[in-house]
């Protein structure tokens, strides 16, 4: 990104949107009406110049909001890519605006899902009630109409996946994220856009459980003890009975819920099935991936190939077809 300049030469007017977002409306109607949260510019095109309009907290009064109102349906409105973080933060509250401002770039997009998703998954861990729901079913469903349209965008997310510290909510935007694209590879173009939006839930919301276990036990670097154990291996069920009480009654909610920790030779739990359907065991594949890249409390994170090839080796607990993407994604940096 380059560096912001005060003035703009006519040569380079064509290239105005690597330094600057021109915003839209609709973006400007989402800022708080008195205060800009960030440094707006206006274009003076008859001078080839960007020229400060308003500093970032600086009231303004009805007669400037009205002006600079109609400057931006003039498209005459700026801001400086350099605010990019403070952009980004704004609009993840407002998620629906990705798919109005054109000017943003694919890995910018992705970035602002990933501080959206993971701050509202957040929420609801710790809230897990049809009011705070609905938030983030209304962000989820700003996700899958961004991605319906081309999925390969996924790719971006994935690449974002959270590192270094583990925390639930990271976890869910991570397996959530890794899901959609290891679905998008098992069942290529063998979905409609309402299973889509389903799946999208369910992978998301795959540990809602987990928000029910005590922190104290989530977060313990000794091992557990035997009624700790019990009480984690209960969380699917857990997240069973939320996903019902929000009335999230679809299959392919309880498939992911229910069958993350079940492995194909019955060593998993709560029910040690031998039997998982196809959204289960991709399931099952990116919510140990996704544990494994990050530190945990009783264990280090592993390098993505390290994990990615145990859970290939893994032949008897682990899908080899999904694992197989997974590898064959890791080796290559596909993604």
């Amino acid at each position: 990104m380059c560096a912001m300049k005060n003035t703009l030469k006519s040569s380079i007017i064509d290239n105005l949107d690597e330094e600057y977002y021109q915003i839209s409306t609709d973006i400007l109607s989402s800022f708080p009406k008195f205060r800009p949260p960030l440094d707006l510019f206006i274009l003076k095109e008859e001078t080839a110049q960007i020229l400060l309009l308003k500093k970032k907290g600086d009231r303004m009064d009805k007669d400037e909001q009205e002006r600079v109102a109609e400057l931006c349906k003039e498209g005459n409105i700026f801001v400086a890519r350099s605010d990019h973080a403070v952009y980004s933060k704004h609009i993840a509250k407002q998620l629906d605006l990705v798919l109005v401002d054109e000017n943003l770039k694919e890995g910018e997009i992705a970035e602002i899902f990933c501080y959206a998703l993971t701050d509202r998954i957040e929420e609801f861990m710790e809230q897990p009630v049809k009011a705070v729901f609905t938030k983030l079913y209304n962000d989820l469903m700003v996700l899958t109409e961004y991605v319906w349209e081309d999925q390969n965008r996924v790719k971006s997310l994935v690449r974002r996946l959270h590192t270094g510290e583990h925390s639930l909510a990271k976890h869910s935007f991570n397996t959530g994220a890794l899901g959609l694209w290891l679905f998008g590879k098992v069942f290529p173009g063998g979905f409609n856009r309402r299973v889509y939006d389903k799946t999208a839930l369910a992978l998301f919301l795959h540990d809602m459980g987990m928000g029910k276990i005590p922190a104290f036990i989530r977060d313990k670097e000794k091992p557990l003890t035997q009624d700790e154990r019990t009480k984690v291996n209960m969380h699917p069920l857990l997240g069973s009975k939320i996903a019902l009480k929000l009335g999230l009654k679809f299959d392919e909610m309880q498939h992911c819920i229910m069958e993350h920790h079940e492995r194909l030779d019955g060593t998993g739990y709560p029910n040690k099935v031998k039997e998982m359907s196809p959204l289960g065991s991709i399931c099952a594949v990116a919510d140990s991936y996704c544990a494994m890249i990050t530190k945990r409390p009783y264990a280090e994170a592993m390098e993505p190939l390290a994990a990615a090839k145990e859970l290939g080796q893994s032949t008897r607990a682990y899908s080899t077809k999904v694992t197989k993407f997974l590898l064959e994604a890791v080796v290559s940096e596909r993604w």
